[in-house]
């Protein structure tokens, strides 16, 4: 346990969970820095941490800290310089017909429905598959600090919902799930592509994507937005896969 001191007009403490199975390399175990008291983590706390490379699912904010192994970088987009690729531009044509109406974060039990179907379709197997709604609204709905629940919708279908932090110097995408029957439309890719784009109409420098990790298929994708800026030895610096 340690005590940190320079976050401003906090007291929090740090704690190292127990090892666990890794969610992203088979037969791995990890651990996780978790901050404590959750109510003191707000928008102004997070906003240092996030830069320390920590990301928060709910209450619940950490980082990984598995001493045999550093394959998780946390990784963020420079907005400035992003310009989508070609394949990217053309995601982006395909869904021009999606409205982003933002929210606060509340339940919403067509959302529920939709999360269920992606992680039944997505993630069979993994345990989220079988999330009832105090697991959902504990994971997605429950925040202290600044977010953004935001549906997207087609011709008045729900097709995806993201949840994104906003942060002093960026945004944060935090979850987003979407109509598995359209895998051939990359909504995964082309959320992505509109939070970078909400954060320069924003004046926000960065979209943070939490954690790239070479060997997860899940993770390692997030190279493919560059520039990016990985957070290696404590610095951000200029970050490919290759």
């Amino acid at each position: 346990m340690t005590l940190l001191n320079d976050l401003p007009q906090t007291r929090l403490q740090f704690y190292l969970t127990s090892p666990y199975p890794c969610s992203y390399l088979p037969e791995q175990t990890a651990c996780s820095q978790v901050v404590t008291p959750a109510h003191l983590v707000d928008s102004q706390a997070y906003s240092e941490l996030i830069r320390a490379g920590f990301r928060r699912s709910g209450l619940f904010t950490y980082r990984p800290q598995c001493g045999h192994c550093q394959a998780c970088t946390p990784v963020r987009v420079a907005v400035d310089g992003f310009h989508p690729n070609r394949t990217q531009r053309r995601t982006g044509s395909r869904n021009a017909g999606l409205i982003a109406t933002p929210h606060t974060p509340h339940f919403d039990t067509r959302h529920f429905d939709l999360y269920r179907r992606y992680q039944s379709a997505r993630h069979p197997g993994g345990g989220m598959d079988h999330d009832d709604r105090e697991q959902y609204t504990h994971f997605l709905v429950q925040s202290n600090v600044d977010t953004y629940l935001v549906a997207f919708h087609e011709a008045g279908e729900l097709r995806m919902v993201s949840l994104i932090d906003q942060v002093a110097d960026g945004l944060s995408a935090v979850y987003t799930f979407y109509d598995p029957d359209l895998s051939q439309r990359s909504l995964g890719v082309y959320n992505v592509l509109w939070q970078i784009e909400l954060a320069r109409s924003l004046g926000l420098p960065f979209v943070y994507l939490g954690y790239w990790i070479a060997g997860s298929r899940k993770m390692a994708y997030k190279s493919q937005y560059q520039p990016l800026q990985g957070l290696i030895d404590a610095e951000w610096r200029p970050f490919s896969a290759t």
